[in-house]
């Protein structure tokens, strides 16, 4: 019980630097501290096989690409304006009521733990084969869709920044001056003449 009090504290540590932290990459790094500690927690409950998958797939494959879309997008060098200043306001509030409700609703709730024997036939069932019945049997179209939906977010980000690039290349495009200064390169060398 202690570890995972101090797994469940580390993750929200984790999770709340995600949103606070202003470099989205220390953001991001924030978030595979928080994978990394979700990792953990399934290594407490003896599900090996997704705490392999979390680092491996999570912590690993994704935060790669989510790493690599940021510094593509260069979201680094922007300018500190909060755009809607009302929601900056709000959030503390609606995170403190947030917090309030879940903890109210976990004290008062009248359900009680299952047995340990319960406990041990769910884990016991939980090995790689059955995971993947239950991941390629009736949640294979799921499966797809959240590949597909990765794929079209890097799209998408990578169509944000190609206008920017369009337009550095038009600039590259037109005529520069020789190291003496004093006329286009074309017009010395007798094309513009």
């Amino acid at each position: 019980m202690v570890a995972f009090v101090i797994i469940a504290v580390l993750a929200t540590v984790g999770a709340i630097g995600v949103v606070t932290l202003k470099q989205p990459v220390h953001a991001a790094l924030s978030l595979v501290g928080t994978l990394l500690t979700v990792a953990l927690a399934y290594v407490q409950l003896n599900a090996n096989f997704l705490a392999a998958t979390q680092v491996i797939v999570y912590a690993g494959a994704i935060m790669v690409l989510f790493l690599f879309v940021i510094m593509l997008l260069n979201v680094g060098g922007e300018e500190d304006k909060d755009p809607v200043p009302l929601v900056r306001r709000l959030a503390w509030p609606a995170a403190g009521v947030t917090a309030f409700l879940i903890a109210y609703a976990a004290w008062t709730d009248p359900r009680v733990l299952p047995e340990g024997t319960t406990i041990q036939t769910v884990i016991s069932q939980g090995g790689v084969g059955g995971i993947a019945d239950v991941l390629f049997g009736p949640f294979l179209l799921a499966f797809f869709l959240v590949g597909v939906l990765l794929l079209t977010g890097i799209v998408g980000a990578v169509g944000l920044v190609q206008p920017e690039a369009v337009d550095a290349s038009r600039e590259s495009d037109a005529p520069s001056v020789n190291p003496a200064g004093d006329a286009p390169r074309g017009v010395l060398e007798g094309e513009g003449a």
